[in-house]
């Protein structure tokens, strides 16, 4: 093998390895390295596929593919080409992920101002970093807020007639947020949202998720049992407030799991302290005992306990999740507790059709 093909075979391993940002898979598993050249002197051409001609990601994967490019030893300078991926290519990584997530959670609450969409938000970044493939729906269509919470507020790429989720933080987000400029509000009736939600979950390339959050409205009205209908394997996580009052509002979502046999994660008790900016010290200014008495009306355990501090509102205002922003404050370390105690649910069989077909 002559040293240019050593060189270019360096190249190709190392552009091959960048993962895009929006499929979050490698370059080269996508088949989007096309062509690798070195001449004379350790000049590279490069060409890469990508996978739609606006993609909005086109100078970021020039510039990772350059850096990468120049990091073997040999290359010495690179030349960078877009090219665009065929209808077949397309259509060949579209249909290649198609797995259904291993576990589905709905982040619930019985009202809203509980701080139901920050907890999801939050779980959702806390479990990406646990090395999980992670995706999130704000299913909330009316109040949605995920692209405040991660700062994002582009609307996503369509690709063979599916869309591509936003990502940000390593997770993947879908909104209708994402469609609508921010001001905006959504005046539509029950049929184009529940079209809107299924669009969501069966036209979306979510690729091969480990988990998915949905971040539900509150109460339990027509869109919470849309969302239900589309993802039957959904588990519960109840989200509440400490003050007893609560309760009553928040079990009509434990009543609902019931009626549709909906397993049940567990309660999230967000605002259980107030901590003082200066001193750290925390005071119950909203009740106590709330979690514990939901948990055990629901018969389940209380995942966590989100205390109320500076860092977790200063993190929603800048668009990036306490999580990622401030990761050793109260909030994100009890966030991140949380997510550690986030087990699978199993939908029980009673009830459910098996599809099975009897034979003999």
């Amino acid at each position: 093998m002559t040293p240019r093909a050593v060189v270019a075979d360096g190249i190709r391993a190392a552009v091959g390895a960048i993962r895009d940002p929006e499929l979050q898979r490698p370059l080269g598993e996508l088949g989007m390295v096309r062509r690798v050249d070195v001449r004379h002197g350790g000049a590279a051409r490069i060409e890469i596929a990508l996978t739609t001609p606006d993609c909005p990601f086109s100078e970021s994967i020039r510039h990772a593919v350059t850096s990468a490019a120049l990091s073997v030893p040999g290359a010495r300078t690179v030349d960078v080409r877009m090219a665009q991926m065929t209808d077949a290519d397309r259509r060949r990584i579209v249909l290649a992920d198609t797995a259904v997530p291993h576990q589905v959670y709905a982040i619930a609450s019985g009202k809203g101002g509980v701080g139901k969409s920050t907890i999801a938000a939050n779980l959702a970044i806390a479990l990406a970093a646990q090395g999980r493939r992670v995706g999130l729906i704000d299913a909330d269509v009316w109040g949605y807020s995920v692209p405040q919470l991660f700062g994002v507020h582009r609307a996503p790429v369509a690709m063979n007639g599916r869309m591509l989720p936003v990502q940000a933080f390593g997770v993947s987000l879908m909104s209708l947020g994402f469609f609508v400029p921010p001001d905006e509000p959504i005046v539509w009736r029950g049929p184009m949202l529940h079209k809107a939600l299924t669009q969501f979950v069966e036209d979306t390339h979510w690729g091969d998720l480990d988990v998915l959050l949905l971040d539900l409205p509150p109460g339990t009205g027509d869109v919470t049992l849309s969302v239900l209908e589309l993802l039957p394997d959904a588990a519960l996580v109840a989200v509440t407030t400490p003050q007893p009052a609560a309760l009553s509002v928040a079990g009509r979502i434990g009543a609902l799991a019931a009626q549709v046999g909906m397993p049940i994660a567990g309660v999230v008790e967000n605002m259980s302290e107030s901590l003082c900016a200066h001193c750290g010290a925390g005071s119950a200014v909203f009740g106590s005992g709330g979690g514990d008495q939901l948990a055990a009306s629901l018969g389940c355990d209380v995942l966590g306990r989100i205390p109320l501090d500076v860092a977790i509102r200063m993190a929603g205002d800048a668009g990036v999740p306490v999580v990622s922003r401030d990761p050793r404050s109260a909030s994100a370390r009890a966030l991140l507790d949380t997510a550690a105690r986030l087990r699978p649910v199993r939908r029980p069989l009673i009830g459910r059709p098996l599809g099975l077909t009897p034979t003999g």
